[in-house]
């Protein structure tokens, strides 16, 4: 058992390595792989010549790429991934400044989509198991498809639309209080919550069904019972997978939700920093956004398998 324990534990941390090598080295490449002068692009195309050499400079696009790398590689260790060229700041401070603000919002979208998905899902299996309600589950599944179908942006216009412009309930953009939090984090959670509600239905449709369950009716308990403490603890796994999974995909999506709310994290800025070309900051963004998404996919990974050890079995 030690040993299969150690074997998953290389496999993971090799291609965890692995992946953020490739990520690192994509997001080095990037400034080289813009059409034409980087440089020229940032500073516009009525620069002097002076400037624009002087700017390549002391970015030190002069030195062999092999240098650069190294340099980059180096900056990445050390914490100095640059100066923003829009700001003036060091690359470091903006991402200490916005982070938190994209981490909390991805975060409270993910705990809303798991807090819906879970009872509704639970709720809508008992209420159409064996073919009842037909109705009910026609409805069910016909308006969770249409939400998890909608973009997160939309909804969120829609959202700014109908509660911060027609009913003036909620503040449209931030204002540093706590209702500022509640359209973007519903913008965020509402499709997952539908495609988490799906799966947990299905998957408890199946618990329900598992001779564990049967025992339990047998020995005469109570079906609220049954439910909550034999069936859906069994029957979250799969929803709890694809859950973690989407964490990464929630942080990633706050780049659109955090424009349509005008909210001060690393969504609105790297739309910014890409508008004004500035490239230290956009590269040091996709390199945050990447690794984020590797570390929840690597976590969920070793999650699963304390909870089934026996997917550490011939796992590849």
């Amino acid at each position: 058992m030690q040993n299969r324990w150690t074997a998953f534990a290389l496999r993971r941390g090799t291609r965890l390595i692995i992946s953020l090598w490739v990520l690192v080295s994509a997001a080095f490449l990037m400034i080289h792989l813009v059409p034409g002068d980087p440089v020229r692009a940032m500073l516009g195309p009525t620069a002097a010549p002076a400037l624009v050499d002087q700017t390549r400079e002391n970015l030190g696009l002069n030195d062999p790429l092999w240098e650069q790398y190294l340099r980059f590689l180096r900056g990445l260790f050390t914490g100095d991934l640059g100066t923003s060229i829009t700001m003036g700041l060091p690359v470091s401070e903006v991402l200490a400044a916005r982070l938190p603000n994209t981490l909390t919002l991805g975060l409270l979208g993910f705990v809303l989509a798991i807090c819906l998905a879970l009872p509704v899902g639970a709720t809508i299996a008992v209420a159409t198991r064996k073919g009842r309600r037909r109705g009910l589950e026609l409805s069910f599944a016909s308006t969770s498809v249409v939400v998890a179908t909608i973009p997160d942006f939309l909804l969120g216009v829609a959202l700014v639309a109908i509660f911060g412009v027609t009913l003036e309930l909620l503040p449209v953009a931030w204002t540093g209080g706590a209702e500022s939090y509640v359209l973007p984090v519903i913008a965020l959670a509402a499709g997952p919550a539908a495609v988490l509600s799906r799966i947990v239905r299905v998957e408890l449709l199946s618990t329900l069904d598992e001779d564990f369950v049967r025992t339990a009716r047998a020995k005469r308990l109570s079906s609220r019972r049954i439910v909550l403490r034999h069936a859906l603890p069994n029957a979250v796994t799969a929803a709890l997978t694809l859950g973690g999974l989407m964490l990464g995909t929630l942080v990633a999506s706050t780049v659109l939700v955090e424009n349509v709310f005008a909210w001060p994290g690393l969504g609105s800025t790297v739309v910014g920093a890409i508008l004004g070309r500035d490239y230290p900051l956009v590269q040091a963004i996709v390199l945050v956004y990447g690794t984020g998404v590797l570390l929840v996919n690597t976590l969920v990974d070793v999650v699963l398998a304390l909870l089934d050890p026996r997917s550490t079995i011939g796992d590849q």
